[in-house]
């Protein structure tokens, strides 16, 4: 402990970036705090050069290494599996480069998605990923490949990262990529890194591929009362040529809870099942493209369709990003972002709601039903530590069977961390696993980068 503290003294220089010992909690686990690890030390990186020797003496001395950022993860990418050195790049928080010309924008991983949004916003561009939390750092989103609310149409973090500056576990500087909107010079190392969860290196630096920003926005609301009726509508959508930016789907149930967690009131329209739908684009395409929509809607038997105002809009939004926060605010719960092929979600939750009659295990579902995302909520509700270890584990394997069944994947979003581990282990072909795993001896032959989590071994 003490050559610890000497060397990682040495590298940084300032004692209020160096903590030795008794780490907050909030650093050693992820947004939830269900599961902590331990750290042995918490750093906080300004540069690429202190993130480089700090890696350099891990090699060195065989520390093993947990990169931080935001602290917004929910499946415990950020918890130490070990006596682990904690190396958080949230004070590299610069917007580094604009450039306009070529539609990018270069900025360090503790840029907070909301300021990377504002900014471009502020010079009339447009970066597309929107996940739920934007509190959630760029290179958190990188480490998890993010998507979001606008996936269906724009895509995910890695459709918009155009070169990264990686540090490797030997203290090394890596430059990947480029500004080129084409490349054909061998293999993609910059999407190896996206969604790597911290495994292969420590982000340093981003570049963002940017857009021009839609000249309007829409959002709608539709209520159904039928949960079938709300999958028809959906299926009819994506085939109808609107291309939506958004299409959301909300559980009555957990409707609820966003609206006691929020003040907001979703609707006054009881359904089981809401629709939140955008278009944005020209003011031409998105007069059609809602005109279209409320056709649909019609033809498939919407209790109600609202045209969301400006406010109204900001306010149901905020309702539809708290609903993780709502359902925490109600009980403790496992959080799952399973995706299955988008004409499957309709199957997927009819499955899911007959589990939960027979297991008599709460599960509250919302999402983005355009690319076949569902977040679902699992719930401790009364349960003793005991017996919600024990339903948890029948709960979560039985709805992973179900997706798998239905051709999905354990997650979409989110990543593997600690706490889907064993179901990756499952459901991933081993020979698979191997490949991983033998990437990542290539980029971290010591394995001292986020070992336990994802893919890595222990």
């Amino acid at each position: 402990m003490a050559e610890m503290l000497e060397k990682i003294h040495e590298i940084i220089g300032d004692p209020e970036r160096v903590r030795i010992g008794n780490v907050e909690d909030c650093y050693v686990s992820d947004a939830l705090g269900h599961v902590k690890g331990h750290a042995s030390a918490l750093v906080f990186a300004q540069s690429t050069e202190e993130v480089s020797r700090l890696l350099a003496a891990a090699s060195r001395y065989s520390w093993a290494v947990t990169p931080h950022g935001a602290g917004t993860n929910l499946v415990g990418s950020t918890v130490p599996t070990k006596d682990n050195v904690i190396i958080d790049v949230s004070r590299m928080n610069k917007i580094l480069e604009l450039d306009t010309e070529n539609l990018t924008a270069t900025v360090e991983p503790g840029v907070l998605l909301a300021q990377l949004a504002e900014f471009a916003e502020d010079h009339g561009l447009f970066y597309p990923p929107d996940p739920g939390d934007r509190h959630a750092s760029i290179g958190g989103n990188v480490a998890t490949n993010a998507g979001g609310m606008r996936a269906v149409k724009y895509g995910v973090t890695r459709d918009y990262v155009m070169a990264l500056e990686c540090v490797l576990a030997s203290g090394e500087v890596l430059q990947l990529g480029s500004k080129n909107r084409k490349d054909a010079t061998g293999l993609d190392l910059v999407n190896v890194l996206v969604g790597s969860e911290g495994t292969l290196g420590i982000v340093t630096k981003i570049t963002v591929k940017l857009l021009a920003r839609p000249a309007a926005s829409q959002s709608a609301l539709f209520s159904f009362a039928r949960s079938h009726q709300a999958w028809d509508f959906i299926s009819a959508v994506l085939h109808s040529g609107v291309n939506p930016t958004a299409v959301e789907f909300i559980a009555q149930s957990v409707a609820r809870m966003g609206e006691a967690y929020t003040g907001v009131r979703l609707s006054d329209v009881d359904a089981e099942c809401y629709g939140l739908l955008t278009v944005d684009g020209t003011e031409q395409q998105v007069a059609a493209g809602l005109a279209q929509l409320q056709e649909l809607a019609q033809q498939y038997q919407a209790a109600d369709v609202e045209v969301l105002s400006s406010q109204r809009s900001a306010d149901v939004w905020r309702l539809r990003g708290s609903l993780g926060r709502a359902t925490e605010a109600v009980s403790v719960q496992e959080p799952m972002d399973i995706v299955v092929p988008i004409a499957q979600v309709g199957t997927f939750a009819q499955r899911i709601e007959d589990l939960e009659r027979e297991t008599g295990v709460r599960m509250v579902a919302f999402g983005h039903a355009g690319d076949g995302n569902v977040h679902l909520s699992v719930m401790k509700g009364e349960r003793s530590e005991e017996q919600w270890a024990a339903d948890r584990a029948n709960a979560l394997s039985r709805i992973y069977d179900i997706a798998t069944d239905l051709g999905g994947l354990i997650s979409a979003e989110h990543g593997v961390g600690v706490n889907k581990r064993p179901y990756f282990f499952k459901y991933t072909d081993p020979r698979a696993v191997t490949l991983m795993q033998g990437i990542k001896a290539v980029f971290d032959p010591q394995g001292i980068l986020n070992p336990g989590v994802g893919y890595a071994a222990d």
